[in-house]
């Protein structure tokens, strides 16, 4: 496959852990993960028209979700992970940040990856459990579930439209009544 620019191997990768993963080159990557324990046990048995829909629904039943862990509520640990979601693009560059959000729960993110999407994903949720399990005080105790969810961008018209997703995912959740108002998100960070 093409190289990326400026990059002296092809991101591309498709593997597959227990859900399968494809990131073309050069495409923007919805990227979301959760905290262990916390993804909605059961699906509902309902079909959807498209997968999007269907993401949507799983989406909206984990921002609902009461039971699991909601340590991403505790500030200490929203700030934590707001900051290594920065550093990923500012100190590391490991890719270009088009919008986030850190819910309860739930992480969001929409990046143009500049590297392997595993190394990105492995070094996010890798330094952020541990500094967070030390806060927290469970030390040696897994903190984010291993797999995560991503699908890339097939089109750039949608961009716009992914970024306001995520952005108002807690005003959907109920916990804002706008975006502005989270402060661990693209749309209300202030740092």
């Amino acid at each position: 496959m093409g190289q990326a620019i400026g990059l002296p191997f092809s991101l591309m990768a498709e593997y597959q852990r227990r859900l399968p993963h494809f990131h073309p080159d050069q495409s923007y990557l919805f990227l979301t993960w959760g905290l262990w324990g916390s993804w909605p046990r059961q699906a509902e048995a309902v079909l959807y028209p498209t997968p999007g829909h269907a993401f949507a629904a799983q989406d909206r039943a984990l921002a609902r979700c009461a039971s699991g862990p909601l340590w991403l509520r505790d500030r200490r640990i929203g700030y934590l992970v707001a900051k290594a979601i920065l550093l990923g693009e500012h100190q590391r560059q490991f890719y270009e940040l088009c919008a986030w959000v850190v819910m309860p729960n739930h992480v969001q993110i929409l990046i143009l990856p500049q590297v392997a999407v595993p190394i990105l994903t492995r070094w996010l949720k890798g330094s952020t459990a541990r500094a967070a399990n030390q806060i927290l005080g469970r030390t040696g105790h897994p903190f984010w579930q291993d797999e995560s969810y991503d699908h890339y961008v097939r089109n750039p018209s949608r961009i716009g439209r992914t970024v306001a997703y995520i952005e108002e995912n807690p005003v959907s959740a109920g916990l804002v009544a706008s975006a502005e108002l989270w402060p661990w998100s693209s749309a209300g960070w202030t740092g």
